[in-house]
């Protein structure tokens, strides 16, 4: 198969990359991408402008998506940046994909997406869950994790709070509860690539612990 993943510089992300780049089932990778990443003779890595996509490139061609984008309101800066990467990017990729054919889109969001939220990062997680379905994909996967485990690049202070404590009482936590390490998410949403179901699909938190 051939997977389009956006967002594979980030944690989650790059754990998808990994994996793909291993699997025998795909048999190629396009990475979009604002910096150059390693290259691998599966992968094609294209810089590209997220404000600016090459809507006639080929590559918006493939079997599956995995988007993995998504930032915080402090490293965006402020609530309409972090809107442009956690809604307007997913969209504006899911838009180019579907318009070429492409099939099956798997979505990392969050627990506690919700359109209706009060909280503005749940609404904005709820939003692009929303916005992906009016788009008609044959498949449409979306994996909700809670507190993400693994290395950052950049410092995340509600993980550096939250992730010890979590971590100490994960045996007697409701499993929804517990951290999702990365390579759980990645690994859920490449089987969702690799085996899409019909129709829509929510990956809950429990089933990535």
């Amino acid at each position: 198969m051939k997977l389009l993943l956006v967002g594979s510089t980030g944690l989650v992300g790059r754990e998808v990359l990994r994996l793909a780049l291993a699997a025998p089932q795909v048999s190629a990778v396009v990475a979009p991408v604002r910096r150059a990443l390693p290259p691998h003779p599966k992968l094609t890595a294209p810089l590209v402008d997220f404000d600016c996509l090459p809507a006639d490139a080929p590559w918006w061609q493939a079997d599956a998506v995995i988007c993995t984008l998504g930032t915080t309101i402090k490293s965006a800066g402020s609530r309409a940046a972090f809107r442009k990467v956690d809604y307007g990017y997913p969209m504006a990729v899911a838009r180019l994909a579907r318009q070429r054919g492409t099939p099956t889109f798997v979505l990392n969001s969050a627990i506690g997406a919700d359109a209706g939220s009060r909280v503005f990062y749940n609404r904005v997680k709820g939003e692009v869950e929303h916005g992906l379905r009016s788009l008609g994909f044959p498949s449409l996967v979306i994996a909700r994790p809670g507190l993400i485990g693994g290395a950052r690049e950049e410092f995340r202070l509600g993980e550096v709070i939250f992730a010890p404590l979590l971590a100490a009482l994960g045996p007697v936590l409701p499993r929804a509860w517990r951290i999702n390490p990365a390579g759980r998410i990645a690994h859920a949403m490449l089987d969702a690539a690799l085996h899409p179901p019909p129709g829509e699909l929510i990956i809950t938190s429990d089933r990535m612990t």
